[in-house]
């Protein structure tokens, strides 16, 4: 494990060059190593690259239509312990294994949260769970647990909250979403824009679905940003867009995940020359913060895809070893396979669902083959 590297530099002092009416309100600034210097540390095998690269490739596939199966999104909310998360990502290395010919897992690995108020803000940000903030560590802790789970054959998926973290593991990231918080921001549209992979864009919290429609359309076009180079120097980007962008239906006020919501999203993104197929979140707003309900939606989904429903190329489910979840604890006991965020599913009840899922693309198959 590396030592944390961060150095602080404290501003106010105009006798050492400070600007005595800048930064008034900025306690530190701190220094983290470049993104440069931990691809080298930590760097990806031809193994790795090949597992996010088939990743990123089949999704696509299945996005376009070209790729019957079914997208499947499921992990923990958040990711707060290297070792369990192992233990999921080896689980869900053999479900692949076993349904692979259906569905097209990818593990949910997310290490920012955003937050309508105050809580923790992930494994990057605080991966001590202390309020230490060690980002140094964190970065390279979640670059370390990607590359893990890629060795596993297991392609990662992630949300991505700071403008500056892909340049550090975005190259392992197979799938991102932006989420309903932040899929209004100009600046993450622009991102979005020069990623390499997928994304999807969440639906408002309070379910409008047109300023994401508005959001893939930005992506989708060349943008200049500003961001750093792998160096860690300010730079611009000049990105050429991101075809590959698309809705998630997460519910609102009520649930969008039923046959008509579905239809409806589908009908404005075609009016609109974009792909008409979407990904519905079972979580969130799709059960309304109930756990257990997402076994109730992922099963009429299944149901309408079983019955032919082609709209819906993918699924999110928020999953766990154990069911539940904890809150932190000064002490900082935690029990093992808990989320510290969101409550999840546990993984018996995962692997049912996945089963479920798995059958109705079979039946689908059956009534409704491929010419």
């Amino acid at each position: 494990m590396r030592s944390n590297r961060l150095r602080f530099v404290t501003f106010g002092n105009s006798d050492k060059g400070g600007n005595p009416i800048n930064d008034t309100r900025v306690r530190t600034i701190s220094e983290l190593s470049s993104p440069a210097s931990l691809l080298l540390e930590l760097s990806a095998s031809e193994t790795v690259l090949q597992t996010v690269h088939a990743g990123r490739r089949e999704f696509r596939a299945v996005l376009n239509g070209d790729d019957d199966r079914l997208v499947v999104i499921v992990g923990p909310c958040s990711v707060h312990d290297y070792d369990a998360a192992i233990d999921y990502a080896e689980r869900l290395s053999r479900a692949r294994a076993r349904l692979g010919g259906e569905l097209l897992l990818l593990m949910r690995v997310y290490f920012e949260k955003p937050r309508t108020t105050l809580g923790w803000t992930g494994y990057i940000n605080d991966p001590h769970l202390n309020e230490s903030y060690d980002i140094e560590t964190g970065l390279s802790l979640a670059r370390s647990l990607l590359l893990d789970i890629a060795k596993l054959g297991v392609p990662a998926a992630t949300e991505y909250l700071d403008s500056i973290s892909p340049r550090y593991i975005g190259d392992l990231v197979a799938w991102a979403a932006i989420g309903a918080r932040t899929a209004q921001s100009p600046l993450h549209r622009r991102l979005a824009s020069g990623l390499s992979c997928p994304v999807g864009f969440k639906n408002g919290t309070s379910g409008d679905v047109v300023s994401t429609i508005d959001a893939i359309e930005v992506a989708a076009t060349e943008q200049l940003i500003p961001t750093i180079n792998t160096q860690g120097r300010a730079a611009l980007a000049l990105t050429m867009g991101n075809p590959d962008c698309h809705v998630v239906l997460r519910g609102g006020a009520s649930p969008n995940w039923d046959r008509d919501s579905v239809a409806s999203v589908c009908r404005a993104l075609e009016q609109r020359n974009l792909n008409g197929r979407v990904m519905v979140d079972c979580s969130h707003g799709n059960s309304a913060k109930q756990h257990l309900k997402q076994i109730d939606v992922a099963g009429h989904l299944a149901e309408s895809i079983a019955d032919g429903d082609a709209k819906v190329f993918g699924i999110m489910l928020e999953s766990n070893i154990l069911g539940g979840r904890q809150d932190l604890r000064p002490d900082g006991a935690l029990q093992y396979g808990v989320s510290i965020t969101d409550a999840c599913i546990d993984w018996d009840s995962t692997e049912k669902v996945l089963e479920r899922l798995s059958q109705a693309i079979l039946e689908r198959r059956k009534k409704f083959p491929r010419s």
